[in-house]
């Protein structure tokens, strides 16, 4: 279900940017290509990228390119075997190399089943907090949209920005809206102590628990990226294990966002850097 609604998510972000017509998105991680209609499809698709020796690198989700050097990514893409071939290459190829070297900035997407505008503490202003000793933040426990980042994640995407050299942002996507952040500047966030770790309890479908830290930034510190134009459906789904457990859940369907001018901006302000 969680997969399904990364997906999701990613499809938006990935029209959006097309629809700038100044810029453009393609897959670049295993989550944007990776089979959702069975749970056996799904399985394969990761055994063989395991066999590739590529299972456990973590890899952006999405890379954004300007639109004048389409023709260029594309042959590179088309050469690699199209799109969904991308995450079972090496990033020592030259083909990958080459199109890391066209990307404007790479984006780790996440997602939250949460209309924006509508959660509490949404809009209230950031204040001197006793917790972080006096500096600015809002209430513990505070419910507000947020841009999140894994643990452990930052590990491994700080390593990946600094082999490939690809600035990396963050995208958090809404029902209603969506948030982005450099992840540099989260990383700052979190050595002055503006970001605190906040432990979470994720549920298997089984009862088994897992704890993992995980990083909410506040909206405030990064930058609005789009709000939603359209609304997308909610569409019953389901999934059958191999032991013949099945698994309702509801899918996302449709829906169009729209990127901000202050996100059109950002992009461009990295892409002259990146000359």
């Amino acid at each position: 279900m969680r997969w399904s609604q990364g997906v999701w998510s990613e499809h938006r972000l990935i029209e959006a940017v097309n629809a700038t017509c100044k810029f453009f998105a393609i897959p670049y991680g295993p989550s944007g290509t990776a089979p959702t209609s069975s749970v056996r499809e799904f399985e394969l698709y990761f055994e063989r990228l395991e066999h590739a020796g590529l299972g456990k690198l973590k890899r952006p989700d999405l890379l954004v390119f300007a639109e004048r050097n389409r023709a260029t990514v594309e042959a590179l893409v088309t050469d690699a075997g199209g799109i969904g071939e991308l995450p079972f290459i090496s990033e020592d190829d030259t083909r990958l190399q080459e199109l890391l070297k066209a990307a404007i900035i790479a984006v780790e997407c996440e997602n939250s089943l949460w209309r924006g505008a509508k959660m509490p503490d949404f809009q209230t202003p950031l204040r001197p907090q006793r917790r972080l000793e006096g500096k600015m933040g809002l209430k513990k426990g505070a419910v507000l949209p947020n841009i999140i980042i894994k643990e452990e994640d930052r590990e491994p995407l700080r390593e990946w920005q600094r082999q490939r050299g690809v600035p990396l942002h963050v995208w958090h996507v809404f029902f209603d809206r969506a948030y982005g952040l450099a992840f540099d500047r989260a990383e700052q966030l979190i050595a002055e102590g503006l970001t605190q770790a906040t432990v979470q309890t994720f549920q298997a479908p089984g009862g088994a628990t897992t704890k993992k830290a995980i990083y909410k930034h506040y909206y405030h510190y990064g930058y609005p990226l789009g709000l939603s134009t359209a609304e997308p459906q909610l569409l019953p789904a389901v999934v059958e294990d191999k032991n013949g457990h099945i698994l309702p859940y509801v899918t996302f369907s449709g829906g169009k966002l729209e990127l901000s001018a202050e996100a059109l901006t950002k992009i461009e302000e990295v892409r002259k850097t990146r000359g």
